[in-house]
């Protein structure tokens, strides 16, 4: 792996660092405050192209890498812009939107991808359920062929952008006996019959993403709109791990170094006993601990990128590396900063203590940092 980046990729993480800071966190602390989604945020993450980043120009994209999708996701957390609205964007273009354009065949890509790239539909993927999370092989959404219909009754929850969508790709099994087997994937709009959504999540943090359940109740999916082929669906999932473990933390990445720049400035500002804290070693220490911490995270979530830009097949040990130490290690980086701010770090009008609120997710979603140990601790055990 070569450590670096080009020049037209450090320009492009530039610029899209000055535009968030200057066009985007301006709407950012109102939206958490009042746990609601932005459309204005929405329309600026448009208007710089980043909800279609990944996809062709044919479909409204820019063909970037993965590599240059994390930078920019990365660039996003820097300049502060919150992590709900992040997790938004993570959902739509990597999750839903992504999955649809490597699986879906022509037809459906051009239905799809070109209002997805543009933000004109927002999309979510539903995967989750009440009591299928991090053992997704186990979800009980149903799909029974009937004439020309596909019809799915379930439901899923946590799902984020769902009370916005418009269309959300989702998991079911034709025959629950079969586990990951039977598990597909369907393309559903909000207008089929029998798809609906729950009220918005209350959450702890990433309060700015619209998180709800989705109903399926003898949902009528026209057969058209089977996603790929009948029983690919885990395959798919799996498939989503490696943007899961990197362009969807990058941005936590960000936020981290958002972090420090912040404690460093509080700290040269800050007096005590005659002196700014940043004399202190107690203090110097938990910077040191935070940059430590940063760079060891941005290792692991770049390397996940590397492999897919280069064509790997997925290391499982190296997506599970990222995501548990962006989770575990991320809180800790997030409490220090509370620390050093002290009780300023409390409040909500110092710009730290909704990072330790967002920084909880990455340590729950998309798989538990206890999940993540344990596929390490087996992959060890082939050993």
């Amino acid at each position: 792996m070569e450590f670096g980046f080009t020049e037209e990729q450090l320009m492009f993480r530039e610029t899209v660092y000055k535009y968030a800071k200057n066009e985007i966190v301006p709407y950012c602390e109102e939206a958490d405050l009042k746990a609601e989604f932005n459309f204005e945020v929405w329309k600026k993450l448009s208007g710089m192209g980043l909800l279609g980043l990944p996809f062709p120009e044919e479909y409204g994209g820019s063909g970037a890498d993965v590599v240059t999708c994390c930078l920019a996701g990365e660039a996003l957390g820097h300049a502060g812009v919150d992590g709900g609205h992040l997790l938004a964007l993570g959902a739509h273009t990597y999750l839903c939107t992504d999955t649809l354009f490597k699986h879906g065949n022509e037809a459906q890509r051009k239905k799809y991808v070109p209002k997805l790239a543009s933000g004109e539909w927002i999309g979510c993927m539903g995967l989750t359920e009440p009591g299928a999370g991090s053992d997704a092989a186990s979800i009980k959404t149903t799909a029974v062929k009937k004439g020309d219909r596909w019809i799915l009754n379930g439901s899923k929850t946590f799902i984020t952008n769902a009370p916005l969508c418009n269309v959300c790709v989702v998991y079911a099994t034709v025959d629950k006996k079969l586990k990951h087997a039977g598990i597909s994937a369907f393309i559903v709009e909000r207008g089929f019959k029998g798809f609906s959504t729950g009220k918005p999540f209350h959450k702890m943090g990433v309060r700015a993403s619209a998180t709800s359940e989705v109903f399926l109740e003898d949902c009528e999916v026209p057969e058209e709109n089977l996603l790929g082929e009948v029983g690919k669906g885990f395959e798919y999932t799996h498939e989503t791990l490696s943007w899961d473990r990197s362009a969807l933390l990058a941005p936590f990445v960000g936020a981290m170094q958002f972090a420090i720049e912040q404690c460093a400035q509080y700290a040269t500002d800050r007096v005590q006993f005659d002196k700014p804290i940043k004399s202190f070693q107690a203090i110097q220490h938990k910077l040191a601990d935070m940059k430590v911490i940063m760079e060891g995270a941005k290792l692991a979530v770049y390397r996940v990128a590397y492999d897919k830009d280069a064509g790997l097949p997925l290391n499982h040990m190296h997506t599970s590396i990222a995501k548990a130490f962006v989770g575990d290690w991320g809180i800790k980086a997030a409490s220090e900063a509370v620390q050093i701010f002290g009780g300023y770090g409390y409040i909500h009008e110092y710009p730290v203590e909704n990072m330790l609120r967002d920084a909880k997710l990455a340590q729950i979603g998309g798989g538990t940092s206890e999940v993540q140990r344990l596929i390490i601790s087996r992959i060890l055990s082939m050993f």
